[in-house]
Parts: structure tokens; C-alpha cells; sequence
């Protein structure tokens, strides 16, 4: 694997991303190794062993954790929801199983996981599970909201509005420390075919939420926006996002401020009654923040709701 060419690699990488885009839509199904090798045209033998060495996790490990996650998010999410339905739509055919499952990843069943993450609104970055979470006392919480809600409306800008379709080129990493080179790589493909220019617009969209899914894990796609669809190639992916509707909020804000803009957007979301879509929120860059006289970035952060 490690003399494989980066052109043959990152042909890989796509494959592998197809089958990652099924998993997402189709967890109540039986994933089988044969299905899903099928999609990424492997041998079952083949992609096996692929799949582990791009994502450090076998397939049942992956489709697992992609199914405990996945009910994380709707018991905080949708509350409206009960357990038998939430573990039924992840793919698990009882709660025994299910519950046992939850309780490996998070230290605690899923009744008490929604209990405990009723109020945490915040996009943090978890710590491990099996050490336990530290919850602040109600007085300290209503101080940090307050104090969150003061910096939001200092800082930011709301709107709600259906977004265009956009047609963006992108390369998909899993774990945090991995963005930067995917935006190196992709800005050096697209300088290669002449489509970068200082007004091209930088998109990170996220495939999963640090809420949820430990930092290492987290996948995300580094995107750059087209000005139209183009023709597939092996060193990037493709994609269109469809017109949606969205929660805006526009920020020009210092890079460690980032977690505070989401944590106080997800905040403003839910005092205001919207419902978060299934579809994934992202963030578009309109400067480069180190040319900036503040050293700030000009950000806009989306989050696609009902």
C-alpha cells in the first residue's frame, strides 16, 4: 500500500468515498462486505483491506460506530423521537444490543445520554468517553449561554434563505489535523487545470459532528466552489449541492473563535425553533485570513435546516 502512487491513491480514495456516502443513507440496511465492495468496484478481499488502511478501522468497525453516532445525534437532535424508533432506523434489531453498543462509546445508555446532552448545544470537542464527561452546575451553564448569546449578537450576522446549487470539487480526509493538506492538494489541482483564481471560494463541509465523533475520526471534505459542473478526474471528487434552505450566520471572527460561532449558531437555532436537516452544515471562506489587518476571518457558516 505505502508504494502505491498518489494518482493510483487517491483513485482509491474515491472509491472508498462512494461506499462512505452509501453507509450514511443506508445504515438501517444490511451492509454486507460483498454489497459494499461491489460499489467501490473491489474484490471483497481487496477492498478490505483498502477500507482499513484509509480509515484505520475495519468495515464492521466503521459501519458500527457510523450507526452509534448516528443515534447520538437523534437522541440530541430529535427529541420527539423514542429509542425503539431511533435504534430501528440505525440498523439494530433490538434495544439489548443497541443499548449494550451505546454504552461502549459514550459510558452511558441512551436514555441517559439524552438527558445529559439536552442543554450541551456546543459543536466541542468531546472528551474520551470512558473518562467520563465533565457537566458544568446550572448556575455556571446559564452564565456561559449568556455570555455566548452577548458574543453572538456582537458578532454576528442571521439569515434564513434557500441556497443556490453549487457545483464544488473537493478531497475528503478523516481526522482534524488533515484539512490543511487537502486544501493544498486541492489547490494545486485546481491551479494545474486553471480554475483557481484569488476570487475562488473555499468550502469545508462536515460529514460528522465533534459533538459526537472524537477528533481523529471526524471526516470532513476540503471543497473548492466551481463556477460550473466539469468533467470527473482521478485526483479530486465531485459533487452538487442541491438548493437548500439554510441558517446563515456571517462572522468575521479570529480562527479559535470558530467553535464559539458554531457552538452560538446551533444555540440561536434551537431558541428559535428550527430543526437541523439531515443534510450536512459547512463553512465558506471569503478572505485569507492572514492577509487580514486583524489577522480575522470573513466566514460564513451553514447550517441546513427543515
Amino acid at each position: 500500500m505505502n508504494s502505491l502512487k498518489e494518482a493510483s491513491f487517491q483513485n482509491y480514495v474515491k472509491k472508498i468515498n462512494r461506499v462512505f456516502k452509501y453507509i450514511d443513507t443506508h445504515l438501517e440496511e444490511n451492509l454486507t462486505l460483498e454489497k459494499l465492495a461491489e460499489i467501490a468496484h473491489f474484490s471483497p478481499f481487496h477492498f478490505h483491506r483498502i477500507f482499513k488502511f484509509i480509515t484505520n478501522e475495519t468495515l464492521n468497525q466503521f459501519i458500527t460506530r457510523k450507526r452509534i453516532e448516528k443515534a447520538a445525534s437523534l437522541l440530541i437532535h430529535q427529541k420527539e423521537k423514542s429509542i425503539a424508533n431511533i435504534f430501528l432506523e440505525v440498523g439494530f434489531e433490538n434495544n439489548t444490543t443497541f443499548t449494550r453498543t451505546f454504552k461502549k462509546f459514550y459510558n452511558s445508555n441512551p436514555t441517559q445520554f439524552r438527558k445529559e446532552n439536552q442543554h450541551t448545544f456546543h459543536k466541542i470537542k468531546q472528551q474520551n468517553s470512558k473518562n467520563g464527561k465533565v457537566y458544568p452546575s446550572t448556575e455556571e451553564y446559564i452564565c456561559i449561554i449568556k455570555n455566548l448569546k452577548k458574543w453572538f449578537d456582537m458578532n454576528a450576522k442571521i439569515e434564513i434563505k434557500n441556497v443556490d446549487k453549487m457545483h464544488l470539487a473537493y478531497r475528503t480526509i478523516i481526522g482534524e489535523e488533515n484539512i490543511q493538506k487537502a486544501y493544498q492538494q486541492l489547490i494545486h489541482w485546481a491551479k494545474e487545470n486553471n480554475l483557481y483564481s484569488e476570487k475562488s471560494k473555499m468550502l469545508t463541509m462536515y460529514h460528522d459532528s465533534f459533538k459526537i465523533t472524537k477528533p481523529e475520526k471526524v471526516r470532513m471534505s476540503a471543497c473548492m466552489i466551481l463556477q460550473q459542473e466539469i468533467s470527473e478526474q482521478n485526483s479530486v471528487d465531485f459533487t452538487t449541492l442541491e438548493i437548500q434552505k439554510c441558517i446563515i450566520g456571517s462572522f468575521e471572527i479570529q480562527p479559535q473563535d470558530f467553535e464559539k460561532a458554531w457552538t452560538s449558531l446551533f444555540i440561536w437555532m434551537q431558541e428559535n425553533n428550527y430543526k437541523k436537516a439531515t443534510k450536512n452544515p459547512f463553512e465558506i471562506y471569503h478572505n485569507n485570513f492572514e492577509e487580514h489587518p486583524e489577522k480575522k476571518c470573513i466566514v460564513d457558516f451553514y447550517i441546513p435546516i427543515l
